[in-house]
């Protein structure tokens, strides 16, 4: 693995999620103290767990939401650390990571905060971006129904590093993540890994690639090719364990 670029697919910031206990730039430092080429800033939109008032006129709800994208990137490009720009949106606990739009895109989309699903799903394609079902299979007390739609995403988180510990079969794997690999696998959807971070103290989880991708538009592309491998958080996480008991 370290032999690989590795990218965390999956973060929420201070700046912009209610539940995040760090800022973009302390994020930046941490990732690229634990070896990593890259984060994706995907943080809680407008019908999730935003920190970002909803009463704002719509384009300053978009500036006050990228500032945990900015701060990063303003970090990262000083240290050496790539940030790319998506969100993870809510519906009723069924959950959606955006990629491949931008901030000028939400400002002249704001029709995107009222979107059903599908909807979501045609409006992102039709911008050239990608959409990925978070955690499918989690269950938690937010987590109305458990619900899939395959024809209206474009992958699956089939690891998700915050759900170590629950759930756990023996090899240390959540059934979550085992009833998410199952779904892509019979759907024949690609398959990502993310930490779902929301501090700095890491959880190991992202995607692993052969090469250093150039921006998130070639991030989209080597998803949708098959390219790269979900990092198994368990097998990292049980050699870190192993190493403290040391």
């Amino acid at each position: 693995m370290s032999q690989k670029y590795l990218y965390e697919t999956h973060l929420h910031t201070k700046e912009a999620s209610a539940c995040s206990q760090s800022t973009g730039e302390e994020f930046v430092h941490a990732y690229k103290a634990a070896g990593y080429t890259g984060i994706i800033v995907t943080d809680h939109f407008f019908r999730g767990n935003s920190g970002i008032p909803r009463e704002l006129p719509w384009e300053e709800w978009v500036d006050a939401f990228a500032k945990g994208y900015e701060n990063a990137k303003e970090a990262g490009d000083k240290i050496g650390l790539q940030v790319f720009f998506g969100w993870e949106e809510s519906y009723q606990g069924n959950d959606f990571l955006v990629y491949g739009l931008d901030k000028e895109w939400l400002k002249q989309h704001p029709e995107i905060k009222n979107v059903t699903i599908e909807e979501q799903y045609r409006m992102v394609h039709e911008a050239g971006g990608m959409v990925v079902h978070a955690h499918p299979y989690r269950e938690a007390w937010y987590v109305q129904e458990i619900r899939v739609f395959p024809q209206w995403e474009d992958g699956v988180e089939v690891f998700n590093a915050s759900h170590y510990g629950k759930e756990e079969r023996e090899d240390g794997r959540s059934m979550y993540d085992v009833r998410a690999i199952e779904y892509a696998e019979k759907n024949n959807l690609p398959q990502t890994g993310g930490s779902d971070i929301h501090s700095t103290n890491l959880l190991y989880g992202g995607m692993a690639f052969d090469r250093k991708l150039e921006d998130v538009q070639d991030y989209i592309k080597a998803v949708k090719s098959r390219e790269g491998t979900p990092i198994d958080y368990a097998e990292i996480r049980r050699k870190k364990e192993s190493e403290h008991e040391k």
